[in-house]
């Protein structure tokens, strides 16, 4: 057996998404054929600071990408987030001799990454959050699960809908960013799709379009919220009373972070994974991955976090046309 090139570790941080384990896979397998000792990292960067790292085999990731979830879990490290546990956790990695540490994750996981790079880690990122809410990369692992998802959750909720002639205020995960509930909206036809980038906290004018369309002969409407909106069952009672039509509301929640990985999310979780293997084999050093123009590439870290992005003002264009709803931006 020939001698190794070194040490990398693997671990996945902040919220799961699907995909994770198909990124892991392709981390510990790529790494393997590139040479590699490859440690999983569990919980973490708490992992780190409990060392909870273990030697991974061929084997070990076997029958893993088609699962939602972390196999290696994910935690929240209290001590991580002070000075002298980065310290720590970069002066453990030196200790175990790890080359480069590969971070599954958002941003929240990967501004853990930049703070290690300035303690001397070499850190490579790979983008893993149902958000899609990082701004570098044009896609990022879970967001095709996570909407498809939502979008059958919503197909179901509108047969109800319609069934007892009522209004429904479907809320979608993605935090402060709205793409979960611009594709639904779009997806689902839905008729008013509310997000934190676009409304102007006009609630007076999405009431009256929800009467209007009533008047026109809707017999029934879906009104998608994205949660960096919130407030769905206020937003509910508010629309009943103010209108006299019958009106839920439904948090999707978690259950868009769950479930089997559609194929993109497992291709695209592969392909990154080994490629973060591949920019290491290449000397990178402090580097996330990303898609970009339909390809996959690397970025620097500080270059990255220097990016803006926002929604597409043409896809939300779109949206109001196909929906026949009220331009809440203005």
């Amino acid at each position: 057996m020939s001698e190794s090139k070194g040490k990398i570790a693997v671990l996945t941080s902040g919220g799961d998404a699907p995909g994770m384990n198909a990124a892991i896979r392709a981390v510990v397998r790529t790494g393997i054929a590139r040479g590699y000792e490859v440690y999983g990292v569990r919980r973490g960067y708490n992992g780190i600071l409990n060392k909870e790292l273990s030697l991974m085999t061929f084997h070990d990731v076997s029958e893993k990408l088609q699962h939602g979830g972390t196999f290696l879990f994910t935690a929240r490290s209290a001590e991580f987030g002070e000075e002298a546990g980065k310290q720590k956790a970069a002066g453990i990695c030196k200790e175990l001799g790890i080359e480069a540490l590969i971070v599954i994750g958002g941003d929240g996981s990967f501004t853990g990454a930049k703070n290690l790079s300035k303690y001397g880690v070499n850190v490579i990122g790979i983008p893993g959050t149902i958000d899609l809410d990082i701004a570098y990369t044009e896609y990022t692992i879970g967001f095709d699960t996570a909407v498809n998802t939502a979008m059958e959750a919503i197909d179901r909720l509108r047969e109800t809908s319609n069934s007892h002639e009522r209004c429904s205020v479907v809320e979608v995960m993605g935090r402060s960013a709205g793409y979960i509930a611009l594709w639904c909206g779009i997806a689902n036809g839905a008729e008013q799709i509310i997000l934190p980038e676009k409304f102007d906290n006009n609630y007076d004018k999405l009431i009256e379009q929800i009467r209007n369309n009533r008047k026109s002969g809707m017999t029934h409407q879906i009104i998608i919220n994205a949660e960096g909106i919130g407030h769905s069952y206020g937003l509910a009672k508010r629309i009943e009373e103010a209108t006299g039509i019958e009106t839920r509301a439904t948090i999707l929640g978690h259950l868009q972070r769950g479930g089997s990985p559609t194929a993109r999310d497992r291709v695209c979780a592969s392909v990154m994974g080994a490629y973060a293997v591949d920019t290491i084999v290449k000397g990178g050093r402090n580097r996330l991955i990303g898609y970009k123009n339909g390809h996959v590439y690397d970025i620097d870290i500080e270059e990255a976090f220097s990016i803006q992005k926002s929604i597409d003002d043409y896809e939300y264009e779109v949206a109001q046309i196909l929906d026949a709803r009220c331009d809440y931006s203005k």
